[in-house]
C-alpha cells in the first residue's frame, strides 16, 4: 500500500522540481523577463545558462542564483557576433555535461520609427536580432536537440502582439516578431517527428519592463558600434497613456514575474503536448477583436426575433448586452470595450 502512494504521489508532483537536471540557455536574462525566468529555471532544478550583452548584469544574476541553491553560470556577449553564439552553444553543453535542452529566445529591444522615417540601420538591427540571431542560435544548437535520447527538449521564442497584429511605429519590430512566430513553427515541424523537440513561441502584451516604461526615465541600450538606443515611450502616448489598459480585462499591464512564470510553464512538462503554437500572454487584451465579426453576425441575425418580443435582453453569456426599446429597433448596443460591437 505505502508503494502505491508513492507511485502515485511520483505522477502528481515533480519532488525535485519541474526542470530537474535539464540545461537552459536564456538569452538576454540580465535583467527584466530574462533574469525572472532565469530564476524560476533555477528554483526548478534546471541549469541555467546566463547570457546578455551586459557582462556585470548577467554575472549579478548568476550569483543570486548560486548563492540561493542553484546552478548557474553567465556567458556574456553580442547575439549579433556569429562567435559568440558558437561560444555560447560550447559553453553550455560543457555545463551540461554535453547536453541542452532548453533555449530560451529572450534577447531583444525595440526600435521604433513610422515607415516613412526608419533607417536601414533600424530597420536591419531589428531583424538582425529578433530573426538572424535565434536561428544561428538554434542553428548551433542542433546537435545537442536532434538526438533520440529520451530525454525532453524544448524551444521557447519570445515574440509580441506586435507580430501578431502589428504596431504603429514598428514595421521593423512587428515583422520581427511575427517571423520569429514563422520560424518556431517550422522548427516544430522539423524536429518534432523524430526528435520530440517543442517549439513555441510567447506572443506578450503589455508588461512593464524597461521597454515599457516611461522614456524619460532614460533607459538605453547601445549598438556594437557605440550608438545609444533610447528606450520606453514618451509619458501620454500608448501604453503610458492615462486610458492604457481600457482594453484589457484584467485592466493593468503584467509583471516581470508573470511572464517568465508563461515561459517556464511553456519549458516544462505540464505542457508536453502543447508545439508550434503562439500563446498570447497579453491579460486578455486583444481577444475583442477576434471576435468582433462574429459578434456582428450574431446580433445581425437575433435582432428581428428581439424585436418581435418586445423585450429587453442581456446576453451576459456573451459578455454582451443590448437593450430593445419600443419594439422597433435596438436602441443601445453596449459591450466592453464600448466599440467591439460597433457597425
Amino acid at each position: 500500500m505505502a508503494s502505491r502512494a508513492a507511485q502515485i504521489a511520483g505522477h502528481l508532483n515533480y519532488p525535485k522540481g519541474l526542470l530537474a537536471g535539464q540545461v537552459a540557455i536564456i538569452t538576454g536574462s540580465g535583467q527584466g523577463i530574462g533574469a525572472e525566468a532565469a530564476r524560476l529555471f533555477a528554483n526548478e532544478g534546471a541549469k541555467v545558462v546566463v547570457s546578455d550583452i551586459d557582462g556585470a548584469k548577467a554575472k549579478s544574476v548568476a550569483d543570486a542564483i548560486n548563492q540561493n541553491g542553484g546552478s548557474a553560470i553567465a556567458v556574456a556577449g553580442d547575439m549579433l557576433d556569429s562567435e559568440y553564439l558558437k561560444e555560447l552553444v560550447k559553453k553550455a553543453a560543457a555545463f551540461g555535461n554535453g547536453k541542452i535542452h532548453i533555449i530560451v529566445n529572450n534577447a531583444g529591444y525595440t526600435w521604433d520609427g513610422v515607415i516613412h522615417k526608419m533607417t536601414d540601420k533600424q530597420w536591419d538591427n531589428i531583424i538582425a536580432l529578433h530573426n538572424t540571431a535565434p536561428f544561428k542560435l538554434v542553428r548551433e544548437a542542433a546537435p545537442f536537440f536532434r538526438v533520440t535520447d529520451g530525454e525532453p527538449r524544448s524551444i521557447v521564442n519570445i515574440s509580441s502582439t506586435s507580430g501578431v497584429h502589428g504596431n504603429a511605429g514598428q514595421a521593423n519590430y512587428g515583422l520581427a516578431k511575427s517571423g520569429i512566430n514563422g520560424l518556431t513553427k517550422v522548427i516544430a515541424k522539423e524536429w518534432g517527428p523524430k526528435f520530440g523537440v517543442r517549439c513555441n513561441s510567447i506572443a506578450f502584451g503589455h508588461i512593464l519592463t524597461r521597454l515599457t516604461a516611461a522614456k524619460e526615465e532614460g533607459a538605453f541600450v547601445t549598438t556594437p558600434d557605440g550608438e545609444k538606443i533610447a528606450l520606453g515611450i514618451p509619458t501620454g502616448q500608448g501604453a503610458k497613456s492615462e486610458n492604457a489598459n481600457l482594453d484589457i480585462p484584467l485592466r493593468r499591464a503584467g509583471t516581470a514575474t508573470e511572464a517568465a512564470s508563461s515561459i517556464l510553464a511553456l519549458a516544462s512538462p505540464l505542457c508536453s503536448y502543447i508545439t508550434g503554437q503562439v500563446i498570447m500572454v497579453t491579460g486578455g487584451r486583444n481577444m475583442w477583436q477576434i471576435c468582433r465579426f462574429r459578434f456582428y453576425l450574431l446580433f445581425r441575425h437575433t435582432r428581428i426575433w428581439v424585436d418581435r418580443r418586445n423585450l429587453t435582453t442581456n446576453c451576459e453569456y456573451f459578455g454582451i448586452r443590448y437593450i430593445k426599446a419600443e419594439g422597433k429597433r435596438l436602441q443601445k448596443f453596449s459591450a466592453y470595450p464600448k466599440d467591439v460591437c460597433a457597425f
